[in-house]
């Protein structure tokens, strides 16, 4: 393993229905395999019900085009980290370790294109802070 990788990332192929996507922080990179969140339905839904998430998945929440958003944890039984990321693919924001099943709202903080959820507490092992970069197709470098 490269000084530039992070622990705990995804290796190989994504399996059928995700999709590859890094996370780049001062330290390295990340490598998780994501679901696409890109229809109302599924963006409703999100990691609802799920009984963990691994080290390596997530879910990509792709809104087309920018805007404010806030997420809630109904229905969610663990915590996330809901990282909220602009059309640029810069990190705006992170909710780190929220509270499963609460109705709060965890607002964005400014427009953004897409939202990361990741299991509670990975934004922090990587090290991934706002100004940092997700890299993915849903998001373009100027």
């Amino acid at each position: 393993m490269s000084s530039a990788t992070s622990v705990g990332g995804a290796v190989g192929k994504p399996p059928a229905g995700f999709e590859a996507l890094e996370a780049v922080t001062p330290t390295g990179r990340t490598r998780f395999f994501v679901e696409i969140a890109d229809t109302d339905a599924e963006r409703e839904k999100g990691l609802m019900f799920r009984k963990d998430v691994p080290p390596d998945r997530g879910m990509l929440f792709d809104f087309k085009t920018p805007r404010e958003v806030a997420f809630w944890m109904r229905n969610t039984l663990i915590p996330l980290d809901i990282i909220y990321i602009r059309a640029d693919g810069v990190v705006l924001s992170i909710a780190r370790n929220t509270t499963p099943l609460s109705e709060a709202p965890i607002p964005s903080g400014g427009p953004v294109v897409g939202v990361l959820e990741l299991a509670g507490g990975r934004a922090g092992e990587i090290g991934l802070m706002p100004g940092d970069r997700i890299e993915h197709r849903i998001f373009k470098r100027d």
